[in-house]
């Protein structure tokens, strides 16, 4: 069912064939995308600017004169960063292989359906949220630091990522710990890809066919072979983020990828050597699980060759202010912002808040005051977060759930600002807010909007909207 939780991200799709634009195009605009399609990767060449970058590119392998590898190897030399799941007609591995290499973030094999087409992109943008199109000059801003401990850790990385060792990366949830990894890769020169794989994100089956992939046959639904991580990382590096969520087994599997640089495939007989890099990451007490049994004492001291522990935000308040920068600079362009610098009464209220949820919270909370520029807004929702009500418990509510909540606010606030603007004129506000008509039309059933009586006119008849509505509500 359509869904109108993406509504921030913009899907590129470039194939030369008609059809799989149409049906992509469809498809992604239906599920609260914005979807913009190229029939050649020419034309994908000439519109890509450092200002002007989607969320995420579906490019066919395939195609006259500039195919699926050369885009990647254009966009590598550009030195765009952009999330990639390539398609391919056939199912080559080597081509697979090579666009990974590229910095194709997963691929898929035509024909596909649709579950599966969904749940790469979620994957996809799920893995790269929070470093998405992370360059080198954006990494290194990233660590811009007055702090000693980060200036410290920056030193360290510098020095281990020339180092062909594992390097364990500890610190609470949105601390910085994937933005830790990809300076490492990046300062160790590889030129092979960056993959990562969320250890929490998948069940252990699922999870050991996502790492070393499996052969034809080798479960039910396992119609074609498929590569896994560690084959297609290559000589390049593989981040296995919360990795204290791996199951026994397959601790002992990577184990032995650690110890003699062997896998082999969910199904397969045949050993494959890995010459990837490992860098683990996790917000537990890694050593207490291995006291209580429920982490391998082996795999631990294998993996904690070299640890690098990332301070929570509120230890280094003096990083607030150039975190602030980096986030209008990296995203001022993408929300169509005038906003050129933070408010001194927004920043200094910033350097008193606690931040449970780190740079990945304060991330967000820039986000909102690009989108909706409002400074007393903006200390309200900080204040509420900060002295939540006396009369519920504090753990009633999670930081996920408050999250959510406040962007929901801003973007119901946002929603009924254009629709006034646009004197309720609907499709005009969806082509404004630059989403799906229906996905607005779901909005505002949801939260039961009602046109203001002073504005007049409309662009759907009552008995269209419950069309809509009854097709497109979740």
């Amino acid at each position: 069912m359509p869904t109108d939780k993406h509504d921030k991200h913009t899907v590129w799709v470039v194939d030369d064939d008609a059809a799989t634009r149409s049906f992509l195009s469809s498809f992604l605009t239906s599920r609260g995308y914005g979807a913009l399609d190229f029939c050649s990767g020419e034309h994908l060449v000439r519109s890509i600017t450092p200002a002007n970058l989607p969320s995420l590119l579906m490019l066919d392998i395939r195609m006259p004169r500039m195919g699926g590898l050369e885009i990647l190897a254009e966009l590598d030399s550009c030195g765009y960063a952009v999330p990639t799941i390539v398609l391919s007609g056939v199912n080559q591995v080597s081509t697979v292989v090579k666009a990974m290499q590229l910095g194709a973030s997963d691929y898929l094999v035509k024909p596909f359906d649709e579950k599966d087409l969904e749940a790469a992109i979620d994957k996809v943008l799920e893995e790269n949220q929070g470093a998405l199109g992370l360059s080198r000059p954006a990494l290194q801003a990233a660590f811009r630091s007055s702090n000693p401990r980060m200036l410290q850790i920056q030193a360290v990385c510098s020095h281990v990522a020339q180092v062909d060792v594992p390097v364990l990366i500890l610190g609470e949830s949105g601390a910085g710990k994937e933005v830790v990894a990809r300076y490492i890769h990046a300062q160790s020169g590889r030129s092979e890809p960056f993959v990562k794989v969320n250890c929490a994100a998948l069940p252990a089956d699922l999870l050991e066919s996502e790492l070393f992939g499996h052969e034809r046959g080798a479960f039910t639904g396992a119609h074609r072979e498929k590569p896994g991580k560690f084959e297609l990382a290559g000589r390049g590096t593989v981040m296995l983020d919360e990795i204290a969520e791996m199951s026994p087994a397959l601790q002992a599997k990577l184990l032995h990828v650690l110890q003699d640089g062997e896998y082999s495939r969910l199904g397969g007989t045949r050993p494959l050597k890995s010459e990837a890099r490992i860098l683990a990451a996790t917000n537990k007490d890694l050593l207490k699980m291995v006291t209580d049994g429920r982490f391998r004492e082996d795999l631990f001291f294998r993996l904690n060759v070299i640890t690098v522990e990332v301070p929570p935000l509120r230890e280094r308040p003096e990083d607030i202010r150039p975190l602030c920068e980096n986030f209008i600079e990296q995203y001022r362009s993408k929300y169509k912002s005038t906003v050129k610098e933070l408010p001194a009464e927004l920043l200094s209220e910033f350097a008193h808040y606690h931040w449970p949820g780190n740079v990945r919270q304060l991330e967000n909370h820039v986000k909102r005051f690009l989108i909706l520029p409002d400074l007393r807004q903006a200390l309200l929702e900080l204040r509420r977060i900060a002295a939540p009500s006396s009369a519920a418990p504090a753990t009633s509510v999670s930081l996920r759930e408050h999250s959510a909540n406040a962007v929901e606010s801003v973007e119901k606030e946002l929603i009924i600002r254009t629709l006034n603007e646009v004197n309720w004129n609907r499709k005009k506000a969806a082509r404004r807010l630059d989403i799906c008509y229906k996905s607005l039309l779901n909005k505002i059933h949801r939260w039961q909007l009602d046109r203001p009586p002073e504005y007049a006119g409309d662009d759907l008849s009552p008995e269209t909207d419950e069309q809509v509505y009854s097709t497109t509500a979740t």
